[in-house]
């Protein structure tokens, strides 16, 4: 049974080597039925991540390494992995700052040979502040209320993937990529397996407070179009109070006379127009946000170098 493991890196130089080390001490400890590679994902760093990557690939066998052309993302990173992985029996994703556990690859690899397509791993928030807790929080109650299909808190890109799992990814070509979504679109059998939160080890998070809000802004745009049809059930409620008012303006000046000329007319434009507006504008964002996206068709990365036995598995290097 082969088993790529995937590890996304941005200015990890401090860390990688042990990281690296972790990996290779967890997987050693397997029977000589599991074949594992460790495919590691240079997502355009600007310190010596690279140098180390490379240099990780000439000493250990069974590691790889791609290079992108500039910073393009995590998503970018994982999506790189999977696309270059569809050749193994399973995969794991892993980060490279040690918050996720390489002791977890075991159990993984347990629940996978009884049968399921996706061992997620789940994280509680023990040690970790408020400042950061609540808004994480709010925001996964929140993309639960607008998205149709859950995201349960705690679970992030820490999982194993069945091939089946990892083919029906990868055939999912949209450029803007929300993968705790797609994970959770995709469905097939899955575990969830729990443990305590880990703090980084070393460096410093490559996520800034406007990194994040852009990410949950993409969580919730990427697999619903409920903003957009907000917007169009903002226009029919004002069409409705308007057309409300409108009619109760019009009975006081049948009733009671006109107190000021050109009131109504003015109130009716504004109003009236304004709602019909919004009800447009909610129509055609229901069209242009779903192919806003999709018509630039720009690639996901662009990769620089890689090393030369990327994607192959062990009996096709033989």
């Amino acid at each position: 049974m082969n088993i790529q493991i995937i590890v996304p890196c941005y200015n990890e130089e401090t860390i990688i080597k042990k990281t690296n080390q972790k990996l290779l001490n967890t997987i050693n400890n397997f029977d000589s039925n599991f074949k594992f590679n460790i495919l590691y994902i240079n997502d355009g760093s600007s310190d010596k991540t690279l140098q180390i990557l490379k240099n990780i690939n000439e000493n250990y066998i069974n590691t790889d390494y791609i290079s992108f052309s500039r910073n393009f993302g995590k998503e970018a990173a994982m999506y790189a992995g999977l696309k270059n992985s569809v050749n193994f029996d399973a995969v794991i994703i892993i980060d490279s700052d040690l918050q996720h556990p390489p002791e977890l690859i075991p159990f993984m690899i347990e629940e996978f040979t009884k049968g399921y397509d996706q061992v997620i791993a789940k994280r509680n928030r023990v040690g970790e502040s408020l400042i950061r807790k609540l808004p994480t929080r709010f925001y996964y109650w929140l993309i639960n209320k607008f998205v149709d299909i859950p995201i349960p808190d705690g679970i992030g890109d820490f999982r194993l993937l069945s091939n089946k799992t990892v083919n029906s990814i990868v055939a999912l070509n949209e450029t803007q990529r929300f993968s705790k979504g797609i994970f959770s679109w995709v469905g097939y059998n899955q575990k969830i397996i729990k443990y305590d939160n880990v703090e980084r080890q070393s460096g410093n998070s490559k996520w800034s407070a406007i990194k994040l809000l852009d990410y949950g802004v993409d969580g919730i745009i990427s697999f619903n179009n409920k903003p957009l049809r907000l917007m169009l059930y903002l226009g029919l409620i004002t069409f409705f109070i308007s057309l409300l008012y409108i009619i109760i303006t019009f009975i006081q000046i049948l009733t009671k006379g006109i107190s000021e000329p050109g009131y109504f007319t003015i109130i009716f434009s504004i109003l009236f127009l304004g709602s019909v507006q919004l009800i447009s504008l909610g129509i055609v964002g229901e069209y242009i946000g779903r192919i806003y996206y999709e018509v630039k068709a720009r690639p996901h990365y662009l990769i620089d170098e890689k090393s030369s036995t990327v994607g192959r598995i062990e009996n096709e290097n033989e």
